[in-house]
C-alpha cells in the first residue's frame, strides 16, 4: 500500500526506540540524567520525544561489527560535560571524541548494561 498518489514508496524514517534493561532503574537513571530525559513510571516507561535535534531527523548507517548491536546517536550540548558523567553514572567511556571528517565530533560510551552510544556534540 502506497501513500503517493504516484505510486511510489519512500524512505521510512526512524520514529521511536526502545531500551530493553535488565535493572530499568539503574537504566532509567543513567538515561535520564545524562540526556535529561523525563522517564516515566510504570513496566512501559515512556521517554518523550527531544527537542532542537538536527533537521530533517534521524538517519543512520550499518557497518561490520564484532557483535550485533544497535547503537543510539544521541545529541548533548556539552560532549566534555557528558562524557565527565559517564562514570559517575555507571557506564564506560569508550572512546576519547574525535571529529567526523566533514561532520560533527563524536564520543562512544556503553550504558551501564553494556549497550552502545554514541554521543554527538551539538
Amino acid at each position: 500500500m502506497s501513500a503517493d498518489p504516484n505510486g511510489s514508496d519512500w524512505m521510512r524514517p526512524i520514529v521511536h526506540f526502545e531500551i530493553l534493561a535488565r535493572d530499568p532503574q539503574v537504566q532509567r537513571t543513567f538515561y535520564g540524567e545524562l540526556f535529561n530525559w523525563p522517564i516515566g513510571d510504570g513496566p512501559i516507561m515512556n521517554i518523550p520525544s527531544g527537542l532542537g535535534g538536527p533537521e530533517p531527523g534521524p538517519a543512520g548507517h550499518m557497518r561490520q561489527a564484532d557483535r550485533s548491536a544497535i547503537a543510539l546517536y544521541i545529541q548533548v550540548l556539552d560532549l566534555a560535560a557528558a562524557l565527565d558523567r559517564v562514570p559517575t553514572l555507571g557506564g564506560t567511556v569508550v572512546s576519547p571524541p574525535f571529529d567526523v571528517p566533514g561532520g560533527p565530533t563524536i564520543a562512544a560510551i556503553e550504558d551501564p548494561e553494556g549497550n552502545p552510544l554514541v554521543l554527538v556534540q551539538q
